[in-house]
């Protein structure tokens, strides 16, 4: 395999980083399939729940796309735990940053938030502050943050709701992930 002729950036060639930026394209428009796979082996039950984190995510955005969500919002539903895995104290973020490029303001805003927003239904049983959210209640996406916590998270822990499958989501995820980034726009 063709190597780039450089052992420090600074000594990089013309033709160096053409063949890399190919190379990193190339990588970058199989993402959607590199996070389906992700998905695909998130089957494991969250120690103490009813469901998988897959299948909690499938609910979420079989409950998003039922409600007749934007196809960006239904895949943001659909990934927006997947932090959980690598990032279990900063999920929301983790998830946020890899929509971020590929979705508008409000979903990446929303996804980022509402791990904070979801402390409104437990941090108080553990001794916490339910209402951390409320330092955000002047922002333009705090009642659509609230929205989605009560219509697509909270309530997707249920082992008898029929969810639809990662397979009928993979199209909208190739979809959202082939976009031209917001940044590029």
């Amino acid at each position: 395999m063709k190597k780039v002729s450089f052992i420090e950036m600074k000594n990089g060639t013309k033709d160096d980083y053409i063949f890399l930026d190919k190379n990193e394209k190339d990588f970058a428009s199989k993402t959607s399939e590199r996070i389906l796979n992700f998905m695909s082996n998130l089957t494991e039950t969250l120690e103490g729940y009813q469901i998988s984190r897959l299948e909690h995510s499938l609910q979420s955005a079989t409950r998003a796309y039922n409600n007749d969500e934007s196809e960006e919002m239904v895949v943001a539903t659909l990934l927006h735990d997947i932090g959980d895995e690598l990032a279990p104290m900063n999920h929301s973020e983790y998830a946020a940053a890899i929509l971020r490029p590929y979705v508008s303001e409000k979903t990446h805003w929303i996804i980022e938030k509402h791990g904070e927003f979801q402390m409104y239904y437990y941090a108080h049983h553990l001794g916490g502050n339910r209402n951390k959210r409320d330092k955000y209640k002047n922002h333009k996406y705090y009642q659509d943050t609230i929205n989605f916590c009560e219509k697509y998270d909270q309530n997707s822990f249920d082992p008898n709701y029929k969810s639809l499958t990662l397979e009928f989501f993979k199209p909208m995820v190739k979809r959202i992930f082939s976009r031209k980034p917001y940044s590029l726009l």
